[in-house]
């Protein structure tokens, strides 16, 4: 039986995608191993959304060199493998295969080529692909990582998504409903639908608030989440269905990436400072005690002083319970690359506003949560914790706990009190045993 080991960078569509490579070839006999160095086949999927990423590859593909089998063969798949295509081959004398977002159903067939000597590539789009004849060899045994669109339309200056899981496309509603069917019969209680605009979602006929009706009615689904949404997306519709569907949890990821008008109409946003926070109002106003986290660029080309406490000053109206913060990386291919050089931000200047930036996001969730001490809430027992005799959880908002137990709580579901925490997580005692299951809806 041959061995696979696939190794995943980035984000959870990547991680969606690897458990659909794992699946394909798990159908054609392959087995997964846990190391590299026992594998016939090694995979990095990979992320090319900051360049930094792909310099993690490059590394990685250099470790592995030494101590691969001998005939093992060694492919880039991903958004990496989409952007650099044929120059991963040219670079890398070991690399044999390289396979784009779209080419995974053609993966044990390239995966022969290669072992045959020949050089394999596969990074042309196909706008119909969903992969909906395989079955996803899933990583995670509490939730499941459910894809519902490919692509993007928006094509923010920045980004290089459009350009490497190319044009927006949605599967048909009942398609994302008899998944969840399936991964709900298979004992996970806990679904994440995803898109790089999720709900942007349409089938032709339905789109997202339809779309949480329909998944939140399924039996036996506790929780949904998705992500990652557009803030233009957030029609009252799908904000009606958000508060109106019991599975829908409490949190949204609502990335904003500046708080300044200027900078985000260079950024090619489609949405102003107002806008962005008049969507926050009407999501908090439908939805008691969201939680709200997001993702902010620092540095982006003609960022001033005043752009950046436009930034800080949106952090501290909103109040998000945590961000993703990123220093601006320029992506080849991208319309930000063709900004003025006068325009770019110094390094010295992007550092100091990204550790400012970072410290005010961090003191606004250390006292959200130092405040919520004593609550008690549902968690979900989802791992064992990295450090002590501890399992990690989750909360409906999104809100880390770590609380005594052991293994065969995993994958249940607790009432807990929230005894205490370092700013950023929280620690928990069980109050009630199994928190009863609430209807569908």
């Amino acid at each position: 039986m041959p061995t696979v080991f696939i190794e995943t960078y980035g984000c959870q569509m990547n991680v969606s995608d690897s458990e659909l490579m794992l699946g394909k070839l798990a159908a054609e006999g392959y087995a997964a191993v846990d190391s590299p160095e026992a594998a016939d086949v090694v995979l990095l999927n990979t992320c090319a959304i900051r360049e930094h990423a792909e310099t993690r590859v490059i590394g990685r593909l250099g470790e592995l060199r030494r101590f691969l089998k001998k005939d093992a063969v060694l492919g880039v798949t991903g958004c990496m493998a989409q952007r650099l295509g044929p120059r991963l081959l040219e670079t890398d004398s070991r690399v044999s295969l390289v396979i784009g977002p779209d080419g995974y159903r053609a993966l044990p067939a390239l995966i022969e080529g290669a072992r045959k000597g020949e050089r394999m590539i596969a990074t042309e789009f196909d706008l119909e692909e969903h992969y909906e004849d395989v079955a996803a060899s899933r990583f995670d045994g509490v939730k499941a990582w459910i894809p519902v669109q490919r692509g993007c339309d928006y094509r923010c200056t920045y980004c290089i998504v459009p350009y490497t899981r190319g044009n927006e496309r949605s599967r048909q509603l009942e398609d994302v409903v008899r998944e969840t069917g399936s991964v709900v019969a298979q004992g996970l209680t806990e679904v994440v639908l995803l898109g790089q605009t999720v709900n942007s979602y349409h089938d032709g006929a339905r789109d997202f608030a339809d779309l949480l009706r329909a998944v939140g009615a399924v039996p036996g689904l506790r929780r949904l989440r998705f992500t990652s949404p557009h803030p233009n997306d957030f029609s009252d519709g799908v904000i009606a269905a958000m508060a109106e569907v019991k599975a829908v949890c409490e949190h949204v990821h609502l990335p904003m990436q500046s708080g300044s008008s200027r900078t985000l109409k260079r950024m090619l946003r489609r949405y102003t400072r107002e806008e962005y926070l008049d969507c926050v109002a009407r999501l908090r106003a439908a939805i008691p005690g969201l939680g709200l986290t997001t993702d902010i660029i620092v540095g982006f080309p003609g960022e001033t002083d005043e752009d950046f406490a436009e930034t800080l000053s949106a952090v501290r109206e909103v109040g998000f319970d945590d961000a993703f913060m990123f220093k601006f990386s320029a992506r080849e291919g991208t319309p930000a690359t063709r900004l003025p050089a006068e325009m770019t931000v110094p390094d010295d200047v992007m550092d100091a506003r990204f550790n400012e930036l970072l410290a005010t996001v961090r003191g606004i969730s250390r006292d959200r949560n130092f405040r919520r001490v004593g609550e008690r809430c549902e968690v979900l027992v989802e791992k064992e914790a990295r450090k002590g005799e501890l399992l990690q959880a989750r909360s409906r908002d999104f809100k880390t706990v770590l609380m005594p137990g052991d293994k065969s709580m995993i994958g249940q579901y607790f009432h807990v009190e929230l005894t205490g925490t370092t700013g950023s997580t929280f620690t928990g005692q069980v109050v009630r045993e199994r928190a009863p299951l609430p209807m569908s809806g």
